[in-house]
């Protein structure tokens, strides 16, 4: 098998240290050793590898992606060397002859035939991105468990005012629960703090609000009230602070959110995920199967086996899910007319798969070529093929008992 490179390194990185293997040419023709050294984790440590490396003039170093504990060792030799990570799934080594300093030389080996692929790594401004809107997801979600676990307490309580108001966190609910803390308890006096149109429904507040609240009670929500609080105050923190790390790439989001369903909080999320730079996946299925939107292929024998979807960014494929939701619900939009079309041949999780795939097919043309979206429209596929639309119409029609004949319009 031919060497891609002659000066090779393979690392395996645990929490507190590496094993480095350096493969160079040893004395004869063709002969190749292989030292495995022991490196720490800290900066200073990784700061000596890298000066130890140029030294070998190395041409690549491999790294697998281990948890998190690869990035100090990536973002401190990215600078001065060439280095590639890569899925510890694509660099397993031989069952029964697995250790850190064996996994290091296979990773070398491999390397120095040029067999493994790298993974996406953004530069540093989209990791900067990607940490924020990470951190704005997750504080999301856990703004939303809070929310819930208000809402079970609250029910345990008697109170059922999420069973008459939309939302706990609303400007009529949150009076109603704080007046509740301070310690008013006539369900008559606490369904007055309704606000307009929320003030037609001060009967069924009434009736909602009268429970069995004391002191623990109210000692109860209002923490969950502060931790809700708290939640709020980190997204609004992250969005002020993405909208200033957003700023060179705010053409890109400008031309995303012209997709129906694309809001500028998921721009922000596949602007971070992706880069936006489409260079780096050289077609829309390259994107798409990254993400983790299209069809598995695992066949064998002629037999396939499955097509589920692989595993991929979780992140923009919550964004996707979505986006996808929203354009569905959308009237008299391409997006939507698909969605309708392949739900109904292959049910609505498929569908809706289908149409995150569509959109990031149209993100990866529109970040290619600079351009914004054009809905093809409703009528797409009347117009693409008007002959099989009304042949299915005729085909519904007989199938309903009718006779039908067809006149052109004007005729």
């Amino acid at each position: 098998m031919d060497i891609v490179h002659e000066r090779a390194v393979g690392m395996d990185i645990s929490k507190r240290d590496a094993k480095v293997c350096v493969r160079v040419p040893g004395g004869q023709r063709g002969r190749f050793t292989s030292t495995v050294t022991t490196w720490g984790s800290t900066t200073n440590q990784i700061l000596q590898l890298r000066s130890f490396l140029e030294e070998q003039q190395v041409t690549t170093v491999v790294m697998e992606a281990t948890s998190d504990y690869w990035k100090p060792f990536y973002y401190l030799l990215e600078s001065s060397l060439p280095v590639m990570l890569v899925n510890a799934k694509a660099a397993r080594n031989i069952p029964g002859r697995k250790t850190d300093v064996s996994d290091a030389s296979w990773l070398a080996q491999l390397a120095a035939h040029g067999l493994l692929r790298a993974s996406f790594v953004p530069p540093e401004p989209i990791r900067e991105l990607r940490d924020l809107t990470r951190a704005r997801a997750i504080a999301v979600q856990d703004r939303t468990r809070e929310i819930h676990r208000l809402e079970k307490f609250l029910e345990g309580s008697g109170i059922k005012l999420s069973s008459v108001v939309s939302s706990l966190t609303g400007v009529s609910s949150r009076a109603m629960l704080e007046a509740l803390v301070g310690g008013e308890r006539d369900p008559e006096v606490l369904a007055q703090y309704a606000q307009k149109s929320m003030r037609s429904k001060i009967p069924e507040l009434v009736e909602a609000l009268t429970g069995r609240f004391g002191e623990h009670q109210a000692f109860m929500v209002r923490v969950h009230l502060d931790q809700i609080d708290h939640h709020t105050n980190a997204i609004t923190a992250y969005t002020g602070r993405i909208e200033m790390a957003i700023e060179p790439f705010r053409a890109a989001r400008e031309a995303l959110i012209t997709i129906p369903g694309v809001s500028s909080l998921v721009a922000d999320v596949i602007i971070a995920e992706t880069g936006a730079d489409m260079s780096i996946f050289p077609t829309s299925a390259h994107l798409a199967s990254w993400a983790g939107v299209c069809p598995g292929s695992n066949e064998s024998a002629g037999h396939i086996k499955s097509t589920r979807t692989r595993p991929g960014n979780n992140y923009l494929k919550a964004a996707l899910g979505t986006t996808a939701l929203t354009a569905a619900r959308l009237k008299e939009t391409f997006l939507s007319q698909k969605y309708r079309r392949i739900a109904a041949r292959r049910g609505p999780k498929k569908a809706l798969v289908a149409i995150e795939h569509v959109i990031l097919t149209a993100v990866w043309n529109m970040l290619t070529n600079g351009e914004v979206y054009a809905d093809p429209g409703a009528d797409y596929y009347l117009k693409r093929d008007p002959e099989q639309a009304r042949s299915r119409a005729v085909r519904q029609l007989k199938t309903l008992g009718y006779d039908v004949s067809l006149t052109p319009a004007g005729a």
